[in-house]
C-alpha cells in the first residue's frame, strides 16, 4: 500500500492498532470503554489488548464473532514467572475466550546467558494455544545491544512465535526504531509468516508513519496487514481520529 497522505497513513494505523488498557488501576467501567473506544466511525481497531482478569468480561461485551480481536498478557510485564505459572495462565485466558496471547519472553534469563529459557517458554506457550496468535514481548529496551536483539528475535521466531513485540511499555525504554529495524530484518531473514509490533510511547499519526515506511522498506508494500503487523498503543487511537476527521485529538492518558 502506497502511503500518500496523513489521512491514509491513520486509517491504515487504525486497522493495525491494538488498543491497549494495561494499567495499574484498569477495572471493569475501564474494559468497557475501552471496548467502545475501540469501534470508531471510521472501522475497528485489529484488537484491544487487557489485562487476563478481564478477558471473559470482554468476550461477553465483543460477542463471539467480533471484529475486534482479544489480546492479553502472560508472564507480563516482570518476564519472570515459573513456566507453569505461565502456561497456565495461558490455558485461562485462551479458556476465558483470548484470541491472541502477548508473552514477555524470560527476558533477565536471557541477559543472564540462558538463552533455553526463551526458547521454552516460547514452546510451551505456544503448544497451550495452538490455535491463539501468539506474539512474544522481547523488552528491548532492557536488551539494548542490537546483536542480542537479533538473537532474541531469532530465538522467538525459531520457537513458535507469530509476531515479535518490542516492549511492555512498563519500561523507561520502549519501542524504538533501532530495535524496529533489527527485528524487522531478522522476520525477512527468517523467510517466516512472522509480524512485527512496536509497542510503548507511540502516540501520533506522524510517529506511526515512520514505523510504517520502515516496514515496507524492509518487508515491502503489501506486508502491513493486521496478520503481519500492530501498534500496541492507547493514546495513538484518539489522533488517528482527529487526523481522520480533520479535527484536534484530545490526548487520552497512555494505556500502560
Amino acid at each position: 500500500m502506497e502511503l500518500k497522505n496523513p489521512r491514509e497513513v491513520a486509517t491504515l494505523a487504525l486497522s493495525l492498532l491494538d488498543l491497549t488498557n494495561l494499567r495499574d488501576d484498569c477495572d471493569a467501567q475501564a474494559i468497557a470503554a475501552l471496548c467502545e473506544r475501540a469501534r470508531t466511525p471510521f472501522g475497528t481497531t485489529a484488537a484491544i489488548c487487557i489485562w487476563p482478569r478481564f478477558v471473559a468480561q470482554a468476550r461477553g461485551l465483543l460477542g463471539a464473532a467480533n471484529a475486534i480481536r482479544i489480546a492479553t498478557v502472560v508472564n507480563f510485564p516482570s518476564g519472570d514467572l515459573s513456566l507453569a505459572a505461565v502456561v497456565q495462565e495461558t490455558e485461562q485466558a485462551v479458556a476465558d475466550g483470548a484470541d491472541e496471547i502477548d508473552l514477555v519472553m524470560p527476558y533477565k534469563a536471557f541477559l543472564a546467558g540462558d538463552e533455553a529459557a526463551v526458547s521454552t517458554m516460547v514452546s510451551a506457550v505456544r503448544a497451550a494455544c495452538p490455535d491463539a496468535c501468539l506474539k512474544v514481548i522481547l523488552e528491548t529496551g532492557e536488551i539494548k545491544d542490537s546483536g542480542t536483539v537479533r538473537r532474541a528475535s531469532e530465538l522467538a521466531i525459531a520457537a513458535g512465535a507469530d509476531f515479535i513485540k518490542t516492549s511492555t511499555g512498563k519500561v523507561a525504554v520502549n519501542a524504538t526504531l533501532e530495535a524496529a529495524d533489527i527485528m524487522l530484518r531478522v522476520i525477512r531473514d527468517s523467510r517466516k509468516k512472522v509480524g512485527f509490533k512496536p509497542a510503548g510511547g507511540i502516540s501520533t499519526v506522524s510517529e506511526a508513519e515512520l514505523y510504517l515506511r520502515l516496514a515496507e522498506t524492509i518487508m515491502g508494500p503489501d506486508w502491513l496487514m493486521p496478520s503481519t503487523f500492530r501498534f500496541g498503543a492507547s493514546s495513538l487511537l484518539d489522533d488517528i481520529v482527529a487526523v481522520i476527521s480533520g479535527t484536534t485529538p484530545s490526548r487520552a492518558s497512555t494505556g500502560y
